[in-house]
């Protein structure tokens, strides 16, 4: 599927077929996150994969009803220390020529922290975090699986169910499935209402 198509089939399904998604689904998934872009490379998503009927159920518990009957759920989370393999990542994007011919070359450690406030790295944790699930969502589509971004769930309850320690943190829960609804096109501003100028 070409990529644009992809963009413009996907759409927020809630309800999906019965259908159990099949493994190699399920890792094409998880390589779509893993090849996302992340600042530095700190690479800060963390996935499960709930596929099993008792855990769904458990899952439900604390979200949205739809979200339980889905075949498969994806819990994506942030791991709140990768800012601190920063240097490490850093190291190995020069070595890698990442930055060669920029300005970024010679730039140290020091000179990118500096400014960063906790408020601000968590929210840019979290920004990558979404990056690799929009990969994930648009993988799925070229899959012929639907999905649905989903906040509305009790972080607290979803940490205490899979025994995440303290830095790894529920960011989302993206149901996966074949989809049982063909909703269409959802409105969208024109271009003139979001592109503010060419300068």
């Amino acid at each position: 599927m070409e990529l644009m198509e992809a963009i413009s089939r996907r759409r927020s399904i809630r309800r999906f077929k019965p259908r159990p998604v099949e493994a190699e689904k399920i890792t094409a998934l998880l390589e779509a996150a893993r090849l996302a872009p992340s600042g530095t490379n700190i690479q800060p998503w963390r996935f499960i994969a709930v596929t099993s009927a008792e855990m769904r159920g458990k899952l439900a518990a604390g979200t949205l009803k739809f979200v339980g009957e889905a075949p498969l759920i994806m819990v994506c989370c942030a791991d709140l220390t990768a800012g601190e393999r920063r240097p490490e990542r850093i190291s190995e994007l020069k070595a890698a020529g990442a930055f060669a011919g920029t300005e970024l070359e010679n730039m140290s450690f020091a000179d990118y922290q500096a400014g960063r406030d906790p408020v601000a790295e968590r929210a840019y944790l979290n920004l990558n975090v979404a990056i690799a699930i929009e990969h994930m969502v648009l993988r799925g589509v070229d899959l012929g699986l639907g999905s649905c971004w989903v906040f509305m769930f009790s972080r607290k309850k979803v940490a205490e169910l899979f025994n995440l320690p303290e830095h790894i943190q529920p960011l989302a829960l993206v149901p996966f499935g074949y989809p049982d609804q063909d909703p269409p096109p959802r409105p969208r501003f024109p271009l003139d209402r979001i592109f503010l100028g060419e300068y």
